[in-house]
């Protein structure tokens, strides 16, 4: 059964769905950017209840200054609170949990990465946020994808007769095109001491409790992924889709579904 709450964060009221069910084993979903609980076309509100009728309770919530909740929205760097809060009211609300996972995809993922230690038994990331800048920034120079999604991509386009069709017609944006060829050729800028993708790496190397890593791979936030944490890939498990959908949408939901229920089952 599906009930609606809210919770106190830091003098914020925040709104919260737990999606009951009789096991001990509960998954607290995070969601990534600016998402409400219910995700890209109630996505996510379809994952809760997949879950649900498998038998585990989930609760999922908007962070402060997201959807029904109240207060400032911070972004997913400053979440500590609400997550915390969250799983507290989780643990009340279902009081027969003895274990809670969470998931978390995008800059939610590494959110919980970030914000580690949380009382949580387990960790569900899928395309984790590494891109230092945010290509919805107004910047002159918006953050490149990944080499290797340039060239999956320009190959792609190469074998289309179309995208041919469109070079040979002038239809086609040479300054993009020479700007994302370039990239290929450039070695990658050395990362801050103090930037996300070295905080990244220590919290997956620091972690103190199971994880993991669900990758959509032609998605082009788990090809950054994929391209500068091939530690990460080495040391957590790995489970890949062939799938471009950063947030695991239509049939792939039921593919995000099933590796859950693997690890909670």
């Amino acid at each position: 059964m599906r009930h609606q709450l809210t919770f106190p964060c830091e003098g914020a009221t925040l709104a919260a769905t737990l999606d009951d069910a009789p096991g001990t084993t509960g998954l607290l979903i995070v969601s990534g950017g600016n998402e409400i609980r219910s995700g890209a076309h109630r996505g996510i509100a379809t994952l809760a209840q997949r879950i649900a009728e498998a038998g585990h309770p989930v609760f999922r919530f908007d962070r402060r200054g997201i959807g029904d909740s109240e207060g400032v929205n911070g972004g997913y760097t400053s979440s500590a609170p609400d997550i915390a809060a969250a799983i507290a009211v989780f643990r009340r609300a279902a009081p027969k949990l003895t274990r809670i996972t969470a998931f978390g995809n995008c800059d939610a993922a590494s959110a919980l990465l970030l914000h580690q230690p949380l009382p949580l038994d387990a960790l569900f990331l899928a395309n984790p946020w590494t891109y230092e800048n945010d290509d919805s920034e107004e910047t002159d120079e918006p953050t490149l994808p990944p080499a290797t999604a340039i060239r999956a991509r320009y190959l792609a386009r190469l074998k289309d007769p179309k995208s041919l069709i469109r070079l040979l017609k002038g239809e086609v944006d040479f300054r993009k095109l020479l700007r994302g060829l370039s990239a290929l050729g450039k070695p990658p800028a050395p990362a801050a001491p103090d930037g996300l993708p070295a905080r990244i790496e220590a919290a997956l190397a620091g972690l103190g409790c199971p994880a993991t890593i669900l990758l959509a791979t032609g998605d082009r936030t788990a090809q950054a992924f994929m391209e500068n944490y091939p530690t990460a890939l080495s040391r957590v498990p790995v489970e890949r889709l062939a799938s471009p959908s950063h947030s695991f949408a239509g049939d792939d939901g039921a593919w995000l579904a099933e590796r859950i229920l693997e690890k909670l089952d």
